[in-house]
């Protein structure tokens, strides 16, 4: 009997800790392909998390947009349906409005001043307000500068826009940009700029290098300007419903997995932008215009800042006072 006794409590205690040691399985939701520099900093992210809780925790990474577009993922991560997404900020402040304030055209100064910002006081401040949007914000991915380009003619300043139809991702913030340089902005599907600019339906539209490169749009626009209007950067974020139920020390581990995981990604995008860039200039076929002062440009679009940043004065002059 006491034989039986002691087998069944090692029994007992062999499952007990093999229940303790099971790791748990989260999706992470990615619309880029496996080998775009945010797949490749969700990839370490994945990697150091599961390093840092020994294996307990496994972000299972699922590129290529198979969970859903931007906006539903969004969605289901707030419901708890998905734990993990990388996401651009531009999308997501339809969820969480303080974030638009990081898609406001020229708000970054340049890409030292973005990086002191996001990775200060500031961006952190923004990342913990996503709490009251059911979402926890972890860190934040480097997506480069936008520039205009389009099949007509080289852009020097905002006069040489006029009469361009400039396709546009669907929100007022990027239509209005476009209309206060003076083009017509276009809504229209991604997948469909290439097709349009082939056809005429549009004259140009706006991305960074890696995009501009990688859907073939270089050669059916070859202009580009390099105004670097907007910086919008990109987001990780987990549901905040599986947030609170992970222990503090799992919590830690997290955070800083993502934290880390930043210099892998923004080493991926240096090198995947300049792949592109070169590529771009082998090819022969561009006329890429410089725009050393902006000034015209910033002046341009300077009303956005009074319709759209009103109500984030605040934060705006944090983002300017940052050096």
């Amino acid at each position: 009997m006491k034989k039986l006794l002691t087998v069944c409590m090692m029994l007992s205690l062999f499952a007990f800790t093999a229940a303790a040691n099971a790791a748990t399985t989260y999706k992470l939701a990615e619309n880029q392909p496996p080998d775009y520099p945010t797949t490749v900093g969700d990839k370490e992210f994945a990697r150091l998390v599961k390093e840092g809780t020994a294996g307990r925790i496994v972000i299972d990474v699922q590129p290529g947009g198979v969970l859903g577009d931007e906006k539903s993922v969004i969605e289901a991560v707030q419901m708890g349906g998905i734990a993990f997404a990388r996401v651009n900020a531009q999308p997501l402040s339809d969820f969480y409005k303080p974030l638009m304030v990081f898609s406001l055209p020229f708000i970054f100064r340049d890409a030292d001043h973005q990086w002191k910002v996001l990775d200060g006081k500031v961006g952190d401040e923004v990342l913990d307000g996503m709490k009251a949007a059911r979402m926890v914000g972890l860190a934040y991915y480097d997506s480069g500068s936008r520039n205009i380009y389009n099949s007509k003619r080289a852009v020097k300043s905002p006069a040489d826009l006029k009469g361009l139809k400039i396709r546009v991702q669907q929100s007022e913030l990027m239509m209005d940009m476009i209309r206060a340089l003076g083009a017509s902005p276009t809504p229209m599907p991604y997948a469909e700029v290439y097709t349009g600019l082939q056809s005429g339906v549009i004259d140009g539209a706006e991305n960074n290098w890696p995009s501009y490169y990688s859907t073939s749009h270089y050669e059916v626009a070859p202009y580009i300007t390099l105004n670097g209007h907007t910086m919008t950067p990109e987001v990780v974020i987990v549901s905040k419903a599986i947030w609170d139920k992970l222990p503090a020390a799992d919590q830690k581990v997290i955070k800083e997995a993502a934290r880390k995981s930043e210099a892998a990604q923004k080493k991926a995008w240096a090198a995947y932008e300049a792949k592109s860039i070169n590529a771009i200039k082998k090819s022969g076929k561009n006329t890429i215009t410089q725009v050393p002062d902006k000034s015209a440009f910033q002046k341009a679009v300077q009303p956005l800042y009074n319709k759209y940043g009103a109500e984030f004065k605040d934060l705006i002059k944090k983002i300017q006072d940052t050096k």
